[in-house]
């Protein structure tokens, strides 16, 4: 059976579609979709510990995510971790709102999750959260437990 051009050309469209679809669905699991710039404002949260934060990790509100990590620097002063959010401009959170640093899962990856609190302000675009709760290390968790068994005995 002879291969015709018509059929080549078809099975290399079907080829390149399918390689097109598969970076496409990549792309949506892995959340590297980028917010548009227009449609965010930025907020700035200090943590002791921001863990594994990363930089686009998810910011939620209620389980929904809302923005993204922008940046996470150090102050130097205070040797805190500086975490700077892109939140999507449709939600406006009250200015006595938390931040907290979990995991999604036992082993999953790390994400910023806010609580708003029941104040009528709101927090202007580069405000600053100041209620925050660090990220919980495995490891130090692990640690502080063998210690304490190890002086109870």
């Amino acid at each position: 059976m002879q291969n015709t051009k018509t059929q080549d050309i078809l099975v290399g469209l079907f080829v390149a579609f399918g390689i097109a679809a598969l970076f496409f669905m990549a792309m949506q699991i892995s959340n590297l979709n980028p917010l548009s710039k227009e449609n965010v404002y930025t907020i700035t949260a200090r943590f002791e510990n921001s863990g594994g934060l990363k930089i686009k990790s998810p910011v939620s509100l209620a389980g929904v995510r809302i923005g993204r990590v922008a940046n996470i620097s150090i102050d130097t002063s205070s040797f805190e971790s500086i975490v700077e959010m892109h939140i999507e401009s449709q939600y406006q959170l009250p200015d006595d709102t938390s931040a907290s640093i979990f995991t999604a899962g036992l082993l999953g990856e790390q994400y910023v999750s806010l609580e708003p609190g029941g104040s009528e302000e709101f927090l202007e675009p580069n405000g600053v959260i100041d209620i925050t709760q660090s990220a919980i290390v495995l490891e130090e968790v692990i640690g502080q437990f063998l210690f304490k068994e190890t002086a109870k005995d």
